[in-house]
C-alpha cells in the first residue's frame, strides 16, 4: 500500500523544490520512490491479467522525478508527484494507456488519447464517425459513467475539416484529445484496499481504451 510518509515527502518537496533540500532528503526520496514502485509493480501485474501489456518492465512505465526545464519558465528542478503509465510499450508506446498520478490532494487515474499526432487524430475521428454507436454505448454504460462521468480534452470551436455540423457525432468529432479521469483523496490512496479499487477502475476504463487501441493497432 502507498504509505502516508510517501505523500508527506511529496508535500515537503513541493514546499522545498530545490537541489539542496533534495540532496539532504535523498534517503527519504529513495524510500518514497521504492514505495511507489512497489505499488506500480503490483498494479502492473494485476492489470496484465486482463490487458495485453507484452513484456512490459517496471522501468518502462515509471517517470523520472527530474523535470525538463529547458523550455519552461518554471525552473523548479523536480516534479512534485510520482507517476506511471500502464500500456503495451510503456512510456514509449503509442497505445491509449492507464496513467496514474500520485500527488497529495491531486492523485488521479486517467486514460485515453492525449494530444495525438495528426494521423492518429484523423483515425480517431474516422472511428468515431463509423462506430459512433459503440462509442456512445461505452461512455454511457452505467458503471463506466459512475466512475468517469464526462469526457475531457481540448475541443475545436467548429466542425473539423471533412465533417458536417449535422453529423450526429459532431461534438465528439471536435475533440483534439479524449481522456477520462477519476480523482482520489489522500485517505483513499493510503487505505489497504486501494490497489483493488484502482484495478477495478482500470477494468471499468478498459472498454474505452479497447475502442481506441483497436484502430491504433490496425494502423501499425
Amino acid at each position: 500500500m502507498i504509505q502516508q510518509e510517501t505523500l508527506q515527502f511529496l508535500t515537503e518537496l513541493a514546499e522545498n523544490n530545490n537541489k539542496l533540500w533534495f540532496d539532504a532528503n535523498r534517503k527519504r526520496y529513495d524510500i518514497a520512490r521504492s514505495n511507489f514502485e512497489a505499488f506500480a509493480e503490483q498494479a502492473l501485474a494485476k492489470v496484465a491479467q486482463f490487458e495485453d501489456l507484452g513484456d512490459l518492465k517496471l522501468k518502462e512505465v515509471m517517470f523520472r522525478i527530474n523535470r525538463d526545464v529547458r523550455f519552461s519558465a518554471d525552473k523548479s528542478p523536480y516534479k512534485v508527484n510520482f507517476s506511471a503509465v500502464i500500456a503495451k510499450g510503456g512510456k514509449k508506446g503509442n497505445r491509449a494507456p492507464y496513467y496514474f498520478h500520485l500527488q497529495p490532494g491531486e492523485s488521479f487515474l486517467a486514460g485515453g488519447i492525449y494530444q495525438p499526432m495528426p494521423e492518429q487524430l484523423q483515425a480517431l475521428r474516422q472511428e468515431l464517425d463509423y462506430n459512433g454507436e459503440r462509442f456512445l454505448a461505452i461512455i454511457n454504460e452505467t458503471s463506466f459513467k459512475a466512475i468517469y462521468p464526462q469526457l475531457e480534452g481540448e475541443k475545436l470551436s467548429r466542425p473539423p475539416k471533412g465533417y458536417e455540423a449535422e453529423n450526429p457525432m459532431i461534438e465528439f468529432l471536435k475533440f483534439k484529445s479524449i481522456t477520462v479521469s477519476h480523482y482520489y483523496s489522500d485517505a483513499e490512496i493510503t487505505s489497504p484496499d486501494f490497489i483493488e479499487k484502482f484495478v477495478g477502475h482500470c477494468k471499468a476504463m478498459k472498454p474505452l481504451l479497447d475502442f481506441f487501441n483497436e484502430f491504433i493497432a490496425a494502423s501499425e
